[in-house]
């Protein structure tokens, strides 16, 4: 049933299902506008510069290309609908002989300069072209990374720490031993890898593919959270492994007050954590709105890129956590309330 809800929100959101289009995709008007790769039957890649580059303007405005890449190469280069002076882009559009025939490494790599009498525009072609080709590259990259075993440092520790939350309190109790565990938790699960479960990475898994060899500690971390409960071991992920329920319980034993709250208000978050789920699981039904997912407190572990909205709310709740029993967790986690449901 959870996993039907999450695929709801990729068929909607994203059009796809572990990497295949589902369903009706937007107008080719649309996808021209929106969608930044696409490839056609023949296997060209077709890259659409307008989502890339929207910073980068012309004289009239924003100079959208699309570039088309096949076998590694650069065959053909078009531009979008533009508001240039035809006079002048039609100068600057030689450019585009510059890349055509090159490989994507080779294009991206060359130092193109602006055509005398179009400056404008001819920036703004190659802001776009760099953008675009930078982008193939990435992709590519990250294609060839998950088609192999991720064994980095960083990766290793990750899964070592996962295993033992995984592992080791199913047959070890020991007070002292929770506090380093949590320790590792917070310190490599979180701030070093970046490895917490949230609708963000579900909603990715499902609509892309989980790479378990590219990914082995979300592979694992998903495990925990949706296989053990078949065993009896409900909310095991939230109590032993979810890096931010493990900053909120170290970050309790730095106060001694403690707020009392009573049964009856108990119950009443409770409920409200269960109406707040389902107005936010609407608002990916029906695309009202998508963005509530990055604004998680889970991704202010990668501060560097983390939203502020999602810094501000972790924060929030880590100072409030000091006198109340992880109330994040408690009251308010959409994604808790995934486990629940699966559980």
């Amino acid at each position: 049933m959870v996993f039907l809800m999450i695929a709801a929100v990729s068929a909607r959101r994203d059009g796809k299902l572990f990497g295949y289009e589902w369903g009706a995709r937007k107008t080719e008007k649309n996808a021209v506008k929106s969608d930044t790769l696409r490839v056609e039957k023949d296997g060209t890649v077709v890259v659409n510069t307008a989502p890339l580059a929207k910073d980068i303007v012309g004289y009239g405005g924003n100079v959208p290309l699309e570039i088309s890449i096949q076998d590694g190469k650069v065959t053909s280069i078009k531009a979008q609908a533009n508001s240039e002076t035809p006079e002048f882009f039609g100068k600057a559009k030689s450019l585009f002989a510059r890349w055509t025939g090159k490989t994507v490494d080779e294009a991206a790599a060359q130092e193109v300069d602006g055509v005398s009498g179009a400056t404008y525009s001819s920036k703004a072609i190659i802001g776009n072209m760099q953008r675009g080709l930078a982008y193939v590259q990435k992709a590519k990259a990250q294609e060839d990374l998950a088609s192999r075993f991720d064994l980095s440092a960083k990766t290793v520790c990750g899964l070592l720490v996962a295993l033992m939350a995984a592992i080791v309190p199913l047959f070890y109790k020991n007070k002292r031993y929770r506090v380093v565990q949590k320790v590792l938790n917070v310190a490599v699960l979180g701030f070093w890898c970046g490895s917490c479960l949230s609708y963000a990475s579900l909603i990715s898994f499902t609509s892309n593919g989980l790479k378990p060899l590219a990914f082995p500690i979300a592979t694992l971390l998903l495990i925990v959270a949706f296989v053990y409960p078949l065993f009896g071991k409900k909310s095991y992920y939230c109590a032993n492994v979810c890096p931010f329920g493990s900053l909120q319980e170290l970050a309790s034993r730095c106060v001694n007050y403690r707020i009392r709250i009573g049964a009856t208000t108990a119950k009443r978050l409770d409920r409200l954590r269960q109406v707040l789920w389902a107005a936010l699981m609407l608002c990916l039904w029906t695309g009202v709105w998508f963005d509530w997912v990055d604004v998680e407190p889970f991704s202010a572990f990668v501060f560097q890129s983390a939203a502020v909205a999602s810094i501000v709310i972790a924060v929030v709740f880590l100072l409030l956590s000091t006198v109340v029993a992880r109330p994040y967790c408690r009251f308010v986690c959409p994604m808790g309330t995934l486990f629940r449901i699966g559980s």
